[in-house]
């Protein structure tokens, strides 16, 4: 948890009416912490008075929380009365399990970051943009090792190409102009988080935008140059005070990064797929092989890339097949997740 001076307000804290208006007559005794690391056995929140662990009871569980949540505590025990509803949230599911395992709360702007070498990808960083669609949280696609590549447009170019409006930057993690040519997302009260794969410099980046003084500095780890491949430096995820007044959640790296009940998240990523959709002929049109195909015409046409559109329908696919459905009788359903 972060050692930075004490935010004056909880509006410092990201704070809003969306959270106020949460609170009921009978919790005005109440006091709104958030949460800013989650361990296996306990919590740790922050709060205008300052750092506190929260107390919880026997039964609660701590992968219910995610950092960037925010709670009502009793003030003079710290005990967690419960949660507020979550503004966005960052969650993903893993390969085993039926649950989602939550990432982090409450981001205004997820930083999607890889590096320009081996390791971008941008089958994988459709991955993230859909899981940032579908939390709510306005994804920036940061390129780092910048000054590392002969051709940084290039990465770019690619990059900007993946959604529409889509911010992209590129920068030297290391380098002093890393919190101006983030600021735009960094502002007092703001939130972001580090998403990404090990080792393109996620706790870098976290590291020199809270600076040395605030106590919170990261491990960071090399990558392997014949595949750009990390090693996991950061093991939790928390939350650290920005100077200016913004916070940064760091996470640990994701190896595989499945998509899952992301519809909505799928459908921003390509919407000018979706847009097109209803243009076609045939209202359950595939975009495969159905004459007066509006997608298809695109592809011919040259507007719309014929490799977008397979990447479009792989993800729509392992989306239907990964989403656990609702089958058996009324009052004993049962959660089935579907072969891929």
């Amino acid at each position: 948890m972060t050692n930075a001076p004490l935010p004056t307000s909880l509006e410092l804290l990201g704070w809003s009416d969306f959270f106020a208006d949460q609170i009921k007559p009978a919790e005005e005794g109440l006091v709104p912490r958030r949460v800013a690391s989650v361990h296996r056995a306990r919590i740790e929140a922050i709060g205008v008075a300052g750092p506190v662990e929260l107390e919880l009871s026997a039964n609660a569980n701590t992968a219910d929380f995610a950092v960037g949540d925010w709670v009502l505590a009793d003030p003079s025990s710290d005990m967690f009365v419960r949660r507020f509803d979550r503004k966005t949230v960052f969650q993903r599911r893993p390969e085993v399990g039926r649950g989602q395992q939550l990432v982090a709360a409450n981001v205004d702007t997820l930083l999607i970051v890889t590096s320009c070498n081996a390791d971008f990808n941008t089958d994988r960083l459709e991955r993230y943009l859909v899981m940032a669609n579908q939390a709510g949280s306005n994804p920036v696609v940061v390129l780092t090792k910048a000054d590392t590549a002969d051709d940084v447009g290039l990465f770019q170019t690619q990059a900007e190409a993946l959604q529409r409006d889509l911010p992209v930057i590129a920068l030297n993690g290391r380098s002093t102009d890393v919190s101006l040519l983030l600021r735009r997302w960094c502002g007092a009260g703001q939130t972001i988080a580090l998403v990404g794969s090990s080792g393109v410099g996620k706790s870098t980046l976290v590291n020199t935008l809270t600076g040395p003084a605030y106590g919170s500095e990261q491990k960071t780890g090399s990558i392997r140059e014949h595949d750009a491949q990390g090693r996991h430096t950061t093991t939790a995820r928390s939350l650290h005070a920005i100077p200016g007044g913004g916070w940064v959640i760091d996470t640990p790296g994701i190896r595989t990064l499945y998509v899952s009940d992301v519809t909505d998240g799928i459908d921003t990523l390509y919407a000018d797929i979706v847009e097109l959709a209803p243009l076609c002929r045939f209202r359950d049109c595939t975009h495969v092989h159905e004459p007066g195909c509006a997608v298809q015409a695109s592809v011919k046409s040259g507007t719309l890339a014929a490799d977008r559109v397979e990447r479009w329908r792989s993800l729509v696919f392992e989306n239907r097949d990964r989403t656990p459905t609702i089958s058996g009788p009324r009052g004993n359903k049962i959660v089935r997740k579907q072969k891929y």
